[in-house]
């Protein structure tokens, strides 16, 4: 087994997850530092205000990235970061750091893959609706400018949002992560359609701006539906279960209602007629402005859904068997999504694809010879990749995999309890101590995934 030539092998972090610093050089507060000082939101108290401290020990963290073999990172910018307030004025040292991490990566031949929004809107900026607001969509498309502008000669990949429906649902809509609203549907809606808007706008302003000839994506949540059998009445429900729009309250996890706008040019059909009347008033108008040309479809894919064959064919969900294999994050083990998902979306939106995240959340520690043996994590990530060969052999045109993530970090709202790291990180003394899996990744990257079992053992 060998994937193909040039194929991109990666490794992805965000800005709030790592950096910490979040005082330091006139960085301005995000809703995450806000949703960080709230009871109860993140487990145990935690925080990102120290995370890996890699704004300050970004060399180190760059060269256990380059030892690894990946040519590419996936990094995030932080927003507040580079203008405080949301809003010019710039704030030139937070702007400076980006640019020796650039260029630090470049000097060990590692090109930075950039997203421009991994979750930290400016708490300035909330204060004042946030997505919520129409406005939203010039702030960021400004904030972009100057980020390309300053980056733009250097780095050539750019992503605009990270999984859109995470920080639209689970930020507007349950609450349980920043800015920890819950805003009725029409206002998640509006949420959403400005989101859409902004990136579409900022697609246009990275084309605009950058000096090397872009090439740009995005990176939404995948939370991919797959055959409960191999039947083509399965299959055909999977299908369908992609391109649907769930009527529950989670509504907002739907790919086909983020992704449909975004490169097909329309909201799709079921949403449409489940809630279309809630949309903001004139929302056609604006489905040209959020269709930009793209260059891939980058997407996050960690688990997903069992579907059958329901009722008259239609999609419906499928019991997985009792006491079925899952992460510390208890979200279940199913490589089947990394085969079924990638094909579902080429068929689908026609794009060269990049699985910008995918990892786990294992029981690691430091076992007593010093080292950490995260064998479940070998094996998982094993699993997955072998089943994205599969997909790429029946002509899913997926050319790089991002591990998520390079290092352990701030796992959101579960705080520093999940460990999704490739390199253990010790939050008392900032060690970073690279696991099993790290050396295991390197020898997969080596060989181009030759190394990798052809049929792994199936799941029980």
């Amino acid at each position: 087994m060998r994937f193909p030539d040039g194929f991109v092998w990666g490794v992805a972090a965000a800005a709030y997850q790592i950096e910490g610093a979040t005082r330091a050089d006139g960085r301005g507060p995000c809703v995450w530092d806000a949703l960080c000082t709230r009871p109860g939101a993140v487990f145990g108290g935690h925080s990102g205000a120290t995370a890996c401290d890699h704004y300050h020990r970004y060399p180190e963290d760059v060269v256990l990235i380059a030892e690894l073999g990946v040519k590419a990172y996936r990094l995030s910018v932080s927003w507040p970061r580079v203008l405080p307030s949301g809003e010019q004025p710039i704030n030139g040292a937070g702007l400076d750091f980006y640019d020796r991490l650039v260029d630090a990566l470049l000097s060990r031949g590692v090109k930075p893959w950039v997203t421009l929004f991994h979750w930290d809107f400016p708490l300035a900026l909330q204060q004042r609706g946030g997505w919520l607001n129409r406005a939203s969509v010039g702030w960021f498309a400004d904030y972009a400018e100057v980020v390309v502008r300053r980056l733009g000669d250097r780095v050539q990949h750019w992503m605009t949002l990270n999984e859109p429906q995470c920080f639209v649902g689970l930020g507007h809509s349950s609450g349980v992560h920043a800015p920890g609203l819950r805003y009725n549907r029409p206002d998640v809606l509006r949420v959403a359609h400005h989101a859409l808007l902004a990136h579409g706008r900022a697609v246009q302003v990275i084309r605009e701006n950058a000096k090397l000839k872009p090439l740009i994506g995005w990176a939404p949540h995948g939370s991919m539906p797959y055959p409960a059998t191999p039947s083509e009445a399965d299959v055909q429900a999977a299908r369908t279960a992609l391109a649907g729009v769930p009527a529950g309250e989670q509504w907002y996890f739907s790919t086909s209602w983020f992704a449909d706008p975004v490169v097909l040019g329309r909201y799709p059909e079921e949403g449409l007629r489940l809630f279309g009347a809630e949309l903001p008033a004139g929302f056609e108008r604006d489905l040209a402005q959020i269709a930009q040309p793209l260059d891939f479809f980058g997407v996050n894919v960690y688990q997903g859904q069992p579907i059958a064959a329901g009722e008259n064919g239609r999609a419906a969900a499928a019991p997985r068997t009792p006491g079925y294999p899952h992460t510390m994050c208890d979200w279940p083990v199913e490589p089947e999504v990394l085969y079924w998902g990638p094909r579902f979306l080429h068929e689908r939106y026609k794009l060269p694809l990049y699985i910008t995240e995918n990892g786990c959340a294992a029981m690691d520690w430091v076992h007593q010879d010093g080292r950490i043996h995260d064998n479940a994590r070998i094996d998982y990530t094993a699993r997955y990749l072998t089943a994205l060969h599969a997909a790429i052999g029946e002509g899913a045109d997926v050319r790089g995999y991002f591990h998520w993530s390079i290092m352990d970090n701030f796992e959101w709202a579960e705080g520093y309890r999940m460990r999704f790291g490739l390199i253990y990180v010790d939050q008392r003394t900032m060690e970073r101590i690279p696991k099993d899996s790290y050396m295991w990744y390197q020898q997969v990257i080596l060989s181009n995934g030759a190394c990798l079992p052809a049929n792994p053992v199936p799941l029980r």
